[in-house]
């Protein structure tokens, strides 16, 4: 039996603490494409974030996971659930690929390891994603997984001395299609 969070390209691992030089460069990577700005780190502060995030126990519904290709065991990118309403049956999603692994199918299929796990395991019925309105590849990404855009929050992100709409995309249990579906392996 393969594992649970290992699919073809992807396997889905916790936060080791060699991975902080990763996680600096997927902030880069995504200060690039226009979608966070936060002030710039230290490489100490990379560490000390890689090696809590290493110690921190794993018993939440929300979580990070660095997804590492298959082929060559290098870390190319993150998932995870950022909040978690377990009575509400919601949850919502994050992911991230360095901008030399986009457009492989890495993020397809650790989003939908991460769906799996959350949909047939913790029982959630439904995953949301909020998206930045400019930032196209990333909708039609969601899109193609499955996720309806639900609505969409104007002005709702000032970023790069601008507020722009911020999209909300939903994707229920009864629609993650197989081969994706809880049980189909």
């Amino acid at each position: 039996m393969t594992s649970f969070w290992t699919g073809e390209r992807v396997r889905l691992r916790g936060i080791e603490p060699d991975d902080w030089t990763a996680f600096m460069r997927f902030a880069r990577d995504e200060e690039q494409l226009g979608d966070l700005l936060h002030p710039p780190r230290s490489a100490e502060g990379y560490r000390a974030w890689a090696k809590e995030q290493a110690a921190a126990p794993n018993d939440s519904d929300c979580f990070q996971l660095v997804i590492e290709a298959v082929d060559t065991g290098e870390a190319v990118g993150a998932v995870g659930s950022q909040r978690a309403d377990p009575v509400g049956g919601w949850f919502e999603h994050g992911v991230t690929i360095s901008a030399e692994h986009r457009r492989k199918g890495y993020a397809a299929e650790a989003v939908t390891l991460l769906l799996r796990f959350m949909f047939a395991e913790r029982r959630y019925r439904r995953c949301e994603a909020r998206i930045l309105a400019h930032n196209e590849p990333s909708l039609a990404f969601h899109r193609r997984l499955g996720f309806v855009e639900e609505g969409r929050l104007r002005d709702r992100v000032f970023l790069d001395g601008r507020h722009e709409d911020l999209v909300v995309m939903g994707l229920l249990i009864d629609e993650f299609a197989p081969p994706h579906a809880p049980g189909e392996r």
